[in-house]
């Protein structure tokens, strides 16, 4: 096959570029020894192709030849087996029919009368003899279709093979064969006998043996069918090849076909020879003579058309790899996932960009039909029922659809996918196509600008509530410190009324001034909130904890005892001071504890229990102390999904909220260098935590 691509190789040369090849000749003949000239090379390659279709025509003659060879001796072999198989099946009707002469325990009259009939139907079989269990002869029965066979040696000859034919009947409890041997006949000749011993029995006792002489010769002529002794001569043989019986055709060929098949009978084994002859197997048939000849003839003409079919061929491939490489290129230098998949949801094609997406290779991706490794096991459902949809020819958008992926890691990622039919060159749409964008960068893109936005809301909304608390701090110093001067006049005129000093008189003395001191307090909570829109400096104090939680304890209270709700402090003993701004600290604790109590007053909520807990923490590794501030409640604590929004600003879930209590108490938190951290309060319920720096105090 080399030489003829170099042939037509050579072809194509010359015929596309004679100038180029004019000149390779002209090169050829100033140098001989290292290219034959064109004309040479081409008689060699058609010496060489008459050589070769010789070659073709003499095998084929010879594996002819072989076949029939292999399809005579094959069907000799199959014979064979079935002659064995008809022996066997003779030699078993026989011993059902000696079986059947005992069957009535007979007299010995009556049983040579049946044996006798037996005979007569069995030519094979040559002497039926009846012996008791130690062998002695009760009755026998000659065949009558010729002299009787022992009446020239005589029994006493061959009592040896009966005894050995009845020893293997015993050991096998049943029938049993002895080999055979050779008796004389009166003619002058002779032929080969084999005993067989059938042990008779009462019940599991042993009462005789029935003995039957085969003619071996005979056994062949009466177990087979007449088709397969007419073509065959068939034959027992020993194992050396010794025959024993012979019967059948005995024509002469030019070739022997010989098959040899093993047939075990218990006690003994024989070998059954089958010979066929036959003339050698003929050149070929004048019909595939012919045949041969003029497919010869075709094959050369068909040579000649495949120089120009290959020329053209060549070309096509050429063109062909030329555009696959293209487009090989061009797809993996796209960004964009291609995904092609037959009528059954089979993925057939891919590309590296695809594949670079999910983080599957294109072995695992190629042949799922079912289900792809890329669908979330959460939406699996949804997908194929999506794909029937498709395959019922519902057409996708065109603007597209969106969905969702998992990598192999296991991670999710969204998905635009564009799709199509696919249609092959007849117009047959074999599948869809896909065009796949991976958009989670998008996506993170529009979240970050949706952040942003929220954001700017809530520092425009934030910026509004600062003005808000600076004008109402500016139009509520007025009106408190009114409130103060009456209450501190009224305190003044009380205590100069020497006659108003009763009862009455202390009560409402004590009223006026617990007036005075939560309109101070409420000036300062103003102040600090006006501070702190401003972002003044805090003024920070020593405070201690027990200070903070007097402070807000009264009005707690008020409001524990309108909900029901027992509220607890602890102050751990050695508790260091805090170093705070007192104000906003007791607003955090006061709101948190609000918080708390409202958390409780729901139905569901039997036991309403409020614990304020402050102690003392050394950081590790250094000498400084912080003082941590606990607030518990026993509520139905947070859900999850309100944990990641608990302080952004304005989030709320009281119906008459603003949101804003806990993002000003984590903003305080913070200030002062600590930040506000929440978890469950077991069995059930939130802790809320902070810690504020300890004050150094000799």
């Amino acid at each position: 096959m080399v030489h003829y691509a170099d042939c037509f190789e050579d072809v194509i040369v010359r015929q596309e570029f004679p100038a180029q090849t004019a000149n390779a000749d002209a090169l050829n003949v100033s140098q001989p020894a290292l290219r034959l000239p064109s004309t040479v090379r081409r008689r060699t390659l058609w010496g060489a192709l008459v050589l070769l279709v010789a070659a073709l025509l003499a095998m084929l003659i010879w594996l002819a030849g072989i076949y029939e060879t292999s399809q005579v001796q094959a069907r000799v072999e199959r014979d064979a087996a079935e002659a064995v198989g008809d022996i066997r099946a003779a030699f078993t009707r026989n011993v059902q029919g000696l079986q059947v002469l005992q069957y009535a325990d007979p007299t010995p009259n009556s049983w040579v009368i049946d044996a006798g009939s037996f005979l007569s139907e069995h030519r094979e079989i040559l002497r039926l003899e009846w012996r008791d269990s130690a062998l002695r002869l009760q009755a026998h029965v000659d065949t009558p279709f010729r002299a009787p066979a022992f009446d020239r040696q005589g029994r006493s000859e061959v009592q040896s093979e009966v005894a050995v034919a009845c020893a293997n009947a015993r050991r096998f409890s049943g029938p049993a064969y002895a080999s055979s041997y050779f008796v004389p006949m009166a003619d002058g000749l002779g032929q080969e006998v084999m005993e067989f011993c059938l042990p008779l029995q009462n019940g599991s006792k042993l009462t005789g043996y029935l003995i039957a002489s085969y003619a071996l010769r005979d056994v062949l002529e009466r177990s087979l069918t007449r088709p397969v002794t007419r073509n065959y001569q068939i034959s027992f043989t020993e194992g050396d090849g010794t025959r024993l019986a012979v019967f059948g055709s005995s024509r002469r060929g030019s070739r022997i076909f010989t098959a040899r098949q093993l047939m075990d009978l218990p006690g003994t084994t024989l070998v059954l020879r089958m010979d066929s002859w036959r003339a050698a197997p003929d050149l070929f048939p004048n019909v595939l003579t012919a045949l041969v000849t003029l497919v010869s003839i075709a094959l050369v003409s068909v040579l000649g058309l495949l120089g120009e079919d290959m020329r053209r061929r060549f070309k096509a491939e050429h063109d062909l790899a030329d555009v696959l490489a293209f487009r090989k290129a061009m797809e993996d230098s796209l960004v964009t996932g291609l995904r092609a998949r037959d009528l059954q949801g089979r993925t057939t094609y891919v590309n590296p960009a695809f594949c670079q997406m999910v983080g599957f290779s294109t072995e695992e991706l190629l042949e799922h039909s079912a289900s792809a490794p890329y669908w979330p096991p959460e939406f699996g459902e949804e997908y194929r029922h999506r794909e029937l949809v498709r395959h019922a020819g519902n057409v996708p958008p065109r603007e597209g659809y969106e969905s969702v992926f998992m990598r192999k890691d296991g991670s999710r990622f969204p998905v635009l996918i564009f799709e199509a039919p696919l249609i092959n060159a007849q117009g047959v749409q074999t599948g869809w196509m896909s065009a796949l964008l991976d958009v989670s960068e998008q996506r993170r893109l529009e979240e970050l600008s949706r952040a942003g936005l929220e954001r700017l809301q809530a520092t425009a909304r934030l910026a509004t509530v600062g003005e808000m608390a600076s004008l109402l701090s500016h139009e509520l110093n007025q009106p408190l410190a009114v409130i103060s001067g009456y209450a501190a006049g009224s305190l003044n005129l009380l205590r100069a009324d020497p006659q108003g000093a009763g009862e009455i008189g202390t009560e409402l003395s004590l009223a006026v001034q617990r007036i005075a001191e939560q309109a101070e307090r409420a000036g300062k909570v103003i102040k600090s909130v006006h501070d702190f829109v401003r972002r003044r400096d805090h003024v920070r104090e020593v405070v201690a904890p027990q200070a903070l939680l007097d402070d807000i304890l009264p009005l707690v209270h008020l409001q524990a005892r309108q909900l029901s709700v027992r509220v607890q402090t602890e102050v751990e003993p050695g508790t260091p001071f805090a170093l705070c701004d007192r104000t906003m600290v007791e607003q955090v604790l006061l709101n948190l504890a609000r918080n708390g109590m409202q958390a409780m007053d729901t139905p569901q909520i039997m036991e309403r229990s409020l614990l304020i807990r402050v102690r003392g923490l050394k950081a590790n590794g250094t000498s400084k102390r912080w003082v941590e501030f606990s607030v518990a409640d026993l509520g139905a604590g947070i859900a999850p999904e309100v944990q990641q929004q608990l302080f952004k600003p304005f989030f709320t879930t009281k119906a008459e909220g603003m949101g804003l209590g806990l993002s000003l108490c984590r903003t305080v938190v913070e200030q002062h260098g600590d930040a506000l951290e929440f978890s469950a309060n077991l069995p059930h319920g939130t802790v809320f935590t902070f810690t504020l720096p300890a004050a150094d105090v000799a």
